[in-house]
């Protein structure tokens, strides 16, 4: 458990709608009240599609309280970017870490999982384990 700082979570998609929206489903499903830091990182400055490194890095800056910072990619070229952000070393937070889970399933995983206080070994293991939820 963590010392009463929540893990943050950055969602990064090609679409600034898609961020946002599974955002908003990954904080409702965890309870409105909830104060998970989450923040969506989707599309490019200009509000086309793709990703943003600039994006990407003022989310996690505005989610880090301290716990450390989850990152879940929809696609490629995201996860991409946010490898090549972490490997600058001085973009991200410290304790940043991308996490290898399925885009919605793994957001709402790691928003309950971080809501309980979990660290950010357990918030990734949560969203990870999405890649087993079986839907029939």
């Amino acid at each position: 458990m963590s010392d009463g700082k929540l893990v943050g979570i950055v969602l990064v998609s090609h679409s600034a709608d898609v961020a946002a929206s599974v955002a908003e489903l990954a904080k409702g499903l965890a309870g409105r009240d909830v104060a998970v830091p989450v923040a969506p990182a989707g599309g490019t400055e200009g509000g086309e599609l793709g990703t943003s490194s600039e994006l990407i890095a003022a989310a996690a800056a505005s989610v880090d309280r301290g716990a450390g910072v989850a990152v879940l990619t929809d696609l490629g070229s995201a996860v991409l970017t946010v490898k090549a952000l972490l490997a600058e070393g001085d973009e991200l937070p410290d304790n940043t870490r991308l996490v290898d889970a399925p885009f919605v399933e793994g957001a709402v995983a790691a928003v309950v999982t971080a809501a309980t206080g979990a660290d950010l070994a357990a918030v990734e293991a949560a969203a990870a384990e999405a890649y087993t939820y079986r839907k029939t």
